[in-house]
């Protein structure tokens, strides 16, 4: 038996032929190309590797090494030791000390259970987005944007990524500050010669320093990132490794110039002053003029580390804020106040150098918990993505969360209230304060912490740069495209020069305290998106939504969002405004610049529900009159190339909407929509091409129907949805319909007509719709004319206010005429009419046209005579037309009937060839003429009223043939005797005799409107005088250049009331 070959998804050429050689699945062979077998899909996701642009893609490029390997990183080292290394950072090492002595021990607790909360709720929501399916390159970038759109995604995305490169700016400070504080002080290029200067000297120190370190970081992230991936697990070996202090009266001292806390002391019996004595007297001698404050308090030397039982966990319950230059002093130390403090900036005490209270503090340590996302970035690299990321991410906060809190508790407990307070170890001999806890040396945790600052820099500025590669390659924001490129295998240099850019603005900031804030709003953005998109994804319950992860509930990641907003204005309110700000400026920009997407994202899920909901509850009643706006279906006319034929009926209906309401642009085609479904999406896309050109918000239906009538008819029928339908109907006024020798055009047009007012639906025809303004005209002084003669609901009092609402009909005024008759009051006719205005809240002219009662002129008289005798004279050519079908049926029958005799007579084959072949001919004749009748107009066919003896086919004999010609012979010179002798009917004659007057007071008075909007008379009940109707509009709207006829739906849709 042949083995069955399993066709892939993508067949080669090669393979197609022999694309199915079985048997058992022959009943799907056909559609093996689309959809391929089981086992070859299933084959196909077996092989799958989830490899992403990162670190051994690019290794393997620079070695030029063979095949990719499957990734293999278990929990262990690839989710929680990168969590790890990424949470426990620069903050841990040179603030959490002063955060703990400055907001006591209780309010250090809040800080670190709000934030570790809200990173451990936005874990939970990120482990079901990430157990969610696969999830390759991009890491959270990629989950957000794929749940909740390219909109949010792209400007989630931005943020995340200026998070992540002021996160590399806060790395490098926190680096140069280790370095030039604790490790090298002399290094210092700026020194402060007088001590207010020392703190503008440090930030100027750390600007230059900064850069360089940047440069050198940049260029190491250039050559390659296997280096950081290597250096990394050197600098996370340094991070596992991890006094008596001098007060005069109760104020801390700077211990960096003297080494004995004492003013004087014996030497040889000798008393003799201390560097202490000359740092605040003027002279080392002991009559010098000293400091008043040094002179009225004694120094004391206190323990800087009493430890756990010393009690000193009483003094560091509550927090101790204070403004700038404010000194730190012991409480509990007797001191003996100077009256001139004046001096106290240029003695060596510890003070404060920022302003300090409790949202501060919690913007500048919530980076110190940021870094949960470095296990899903790495999902590629991952054995098992989808059980590592939840379980490696949950435990490494778990675990960062409990060192923290132990950690607020120890140093409040172990610490003294002066030392934690201190920032910079100057009370500790320029030491870390944490360092002094460290054995065997504070050296271990200086050096240690330095490495882990540098390497978390280097990762910053590893990651940055790709998170920004892969939103510029998603090409949802156009002008970052350039950013997408990059050297041949895939760095992205272009994007490594932006974040190199931006980061050198942080380090030009140079202050750790006041770059910290910035990222934290940009990470509690990210934060926020992700718990909004799981609790989006959960609430809508979207077929797809299927995370392994199971442990997440919407209200969990709802207090998430929650807490990660507040955060963010607790942090500080006016940096989450300026977020926010570059949040949604981003948003707008891509949703009117940006390439269009479909990911199936939540917000698309969100919409579906808002409009289902929307849509039943506007099923429930009928709109209330004052909130009817005309719901507009456009009808189209398209051209042989389909293409739109008046584009300017386009430009008015975004005028009349002014992008208010529903709008439905629809258009026919005629043919089956199995034999057009090409033409019918093209013809689709050139619609939807023009309603973009003409900015026309709303939606395109193009259908396919045996014929124009029945199109149309079904578009108006069914287009829209539930409450959402159409309730105005707007076309353009047949223009060459007398030219046309088919009167399918005019013929379809009144049966449209005809359907609108069945179907309660309002009409609006534009006549001369090529002269219509388009959106860029602005027109200047000028007129809308409304011609009010029959009441038909307020549409023709609406329909100028809401042009007038766009800019191009904005200064044009608005005119009502209406007319009277002889028995009406014209004057009161006009004050009625002022004061329907004023309640309706419109600003018009009112004109009262009286219109006398005259004799019908002989000119109408020859008008209506002349549009009698034309449509008699069609009629007879339609009779002649008939005749002549009958005539060539008749000679097919004799041609059958001499074809038999022949064949009777057994006639030769040479003979029998000519007669075949005339017969042939003969039957192609009708079998045209066959079809010629069943594809005649719709309405020809289907009127009853129309269908005459001479409208049913049957098969005629030669006697009846020549009975009936001679007959119809008789009754066409019968016929055409009449037309010149006829004599014009009086209901046609009063119909033209309106057309003609009315015409004439209109012309009078609104030649020069720039839009004229008349009431349209309805077609006749009797289908015959159709041609006629054509006749009285043409007559009614002649020598006038831009009309509009109106035609109400029967229901009132303006009113008085409020």
């Amino acid at each position: 038996m042949p083995k069955e070959s399993s066709p892939f998804i993508n067949n080669t050429d090669n393979d197609k032929g022999n694309l199915y050689d079985g048997k058992n699945m022959a009943l799907f062979e056909e559609e093996m190309d689309s959809n391929p077998m089981v086992s070859s899909l299933l084959n196909k996701l077996a092989n799958y590797t989830n490899l992403t642009q990162g670190v051994k893609e690019h290794e393997e490029a620079d070695d030029d090494e063979g095949l990719i390997t499957v990734p293999a990183l278990g929990t262990l080292i690839g989710v929680y030791l990168p969590c790890l290394q990424n949470i426990l950072g620069v903050i841990l090492f040179l603030r959490l000390t002063w955060i703990v002595g400055t907001a006591g021990i209780m309010e250090s607790l809040a800080i670190v259970v709000m934030t570790c909360s809200c990173t451990m709720l936005t874990a939970i929501s990120m482990s079901a987005i990430a157990t969610n399916g696969v999830v390759p390159a991009g890491g959270s970038y990629y989950m957000i944007s794929r749940s909740l759109g390219p909109e949010f995604g792209g400007a989630v995305g931005l943020c995340f990524y200026l998070g992540t490169t002021f996160a590399g700016s806060m790395y490098i400070l926190g680096t140069i500050e280790i370095l030039l504080t604790y490790i090298v002080p002399s290094a210092a290029i700026f020194k402060a010669e007088k001590k207010e200067d020392e703190a503008e000297a440090l930030l100027n120190n750390m600007r230059v320093y900064g850069t360089c370190c940047l440069t050198l970081m940049s260029l190491v992230v250039f050559v390659g990132v296997k280096y950081v991936n290597k250096l990394a697990l050197v600098f996370l070996a340094c991070l596992c490794f991890f006094c008596f202090i001098c007060l005069l009266g109760n104020r801390t001292l700077q211990n960096h110039n003297f080494d004995q806390c004492l003013k004087t002391m014996e030497v040889d019996n000798v008393t003799v002053t201390t560097k202490l004595w000359s740092l605040f007297c003027d002279s080392p001698d002991l009559n010098a003029t000293c400091n008043e404050y040094f002179t009225l308090n004694n120094v004391t030397v206190i323990q800087g580390i009493p430890g756990l039982t010393s009690g000193v966990i009483r003094d560091n319950i509550w927090g101790d804020y204070g403004p700038n230059g404010m000194l730190v002093e012991n409480k509990h130390q007797a001191s003996e106040p100077a009256a001139d403090t004046s001096q106290d900036i240029y003695m060596p005490y510890v003070a404060n150098d920022i302003t300090t209270f409790f949202t501060l503090l919690v913007g500048i340590y919530f980076p110190s918990v940021t870094g949960i996302m470095a296990g899903s970035n790495r999902s590629g690299d991952l054995r098992d993505a989808q059980k590592s990321i939840p379980i490696g991410t949950i435990m490494a906060i778990a675990t960062t969360t409990f060192i923290y809190i132990s950690s607020v508790i120890l140093f409040g407990a172990c610490i003294e209230g002066v030392v934690l307070r201190d920032k910079f170890g100057d009370s500790v001999k320029g030491n870390l304060v944490i360092g002094i806890l460290a054995w065997p040396s504070p050296w271990v945790i200086v050096i240690g912490s330095f490495f882990s600052c540098c390497g978390a820099g280097l990762q910053s500025l590893t990651g940055a740069p790709r998170l920004l590669q892969a939103i510029a390659r998603d090409g949802i924001v156009p002008f970052l495209q350039v950013f997408g490129h990059g050297k041949a295998n895939g760095e992205p240099t272009w994007a490594l020069l932006l974040t190199g850019g931006i980061c050198e603005i942080g380090i030009l900031i140079a202050s750790l305290d006041a770059v910290a804030p910035i990222l934290s709003m940009f990470f509690l953005m990210c934060y926020l998106f992700v718990n909004l998109a799981c609790a989006l994804q959960t609430l809508l319950r979207t077929p797809n939504w299927r995370p392994r992860f199971k442990f997440y509930h919407w209200a969990l990641s709802f207090l998430g969002a929650s807490l990660c907003l507040s955060l963010m204005f607790i942090s500080s309110w006016y940096y989450a405004l300026v977020a926010m700000l570059i949040a949604g400026c981003i948003y707008k920009y891509i949703e009117y610049r940006g390439a269009e997407k479909e990911w199936g994202d939540g917000i698309n899920g969100l919409s579906l529900n808002a409009a289902r909901y929307a849509l039943i509850r506007l099923e429930e009643a009928p709109p209330h009159t004052k909130n009817w706006r005309p719901q507009m279906l456009l009808l189209l006319n398209l051209d042989s190339d389909h293409a739109v034929k008046h584009p300017r009926l386009l430009s008015f209906c975004t005028q009349l909407k002014a992008g208010k309401g529903l709008t439905i642009v629809g258009s026919v085609l005629e043919g089956t929509y199995m034999t057009k479904e090409a033409e019918v999406k093209k013809a689709e896309q050139n619609i939807k091409s023009s309603m973009t050109t003409e900015r026309t918000k709303g939606f395109c239906h193009v259908v396919a129907s045996s014929n124009l009538r029945d199109g149309f008819s079904h578009l108006i029928q069914t287009a829209g949805l539930g409450g959402m339908k159409h309730n105005t109907v707007l076309m353009a006024w047949p223009g060459t319909w007398k030219q046309s020798n088919d009167p399918v055009s005019w013929k379809n047009f009144i049966e449209t007509v005809r359907e609108t007012t069945a179907a309660h639906q309002a009409l609006l025809v534009a006549k001369n719709v090529d002269s219509f303004p388009t959106n860029a005209d602005r027109l200047g002084q000028g007129t809308i004319d409304v011609w009010w003669v029959v009441h038909d609901g307020g549409l023709l009092m609406l329909l100028p206010f809401l042009l007038r609402q766009h800019k191009v009909w904005r200064k044009c005024k608005m005119r009502i005429f209406t007319v009277a008759n002889m028995d009406d009051n014209s004057i009161q006719m006009k004050k009625d009419l002022q004061m329907f205005l004023y309640h309706l809240r419109l600003d018009a002219e009112v004109e009262v046209v009286e219109m006398h009662d005259s004799d019908i002129s002989a000119f109408t008289y020859e008008k209506t005579l002349v549009m009698e005798q034309r449509s008699q004279m069609l009629k007879q050519m339609q009779l002649s037309r008939t005749e002549r079908e009958r005539e060539i049926q008749s000679i097919t029958d004799s041609s059958r009937s001499s074809i038999r005799r022949n064949n009777q007579t057994g006639a030769t084959g040479s003979e029998s060839g000519p007669i075949r072949e005339l017969e042939d001919t003969q039957e192609d004749e009708v079998a045209q003429l066959i079809h010629d009748r069943n594809t005649a107009s719709h309405a020809a066919l289907n009127d009853k009223a129309d269908a005459g003896p001479d409208r049913v086919h049957m098969t005629w004999t030669k006697d009846k043939f020549l009975t009936e010609r001679n007959r119809n012979r008789a009754e066409a010179s019968m016929g055409v005797r009449d037309i010149f002798n006829m004599k014009p009917n009086q209901s046609n004659v009063r119909r033209m005799h309106t057309a003609v007057k009315l015409n004439e007071v209109v012309v009078n008075k609104s030649q020069g409107a720039h839009l004229v909007l008349l009431n349209m008379p309805g077609p006749p009940k009797n289908r015959g005088g159709d041609e006629n109707y054509m006749e009285f509009l043409e007559v009614l709207l002649e020598g006038l250049n831009r009309v509009l006829l109106v035609r109400g739906g029967g229901r009132e849709v303006i009113t008085i009331y409020s």
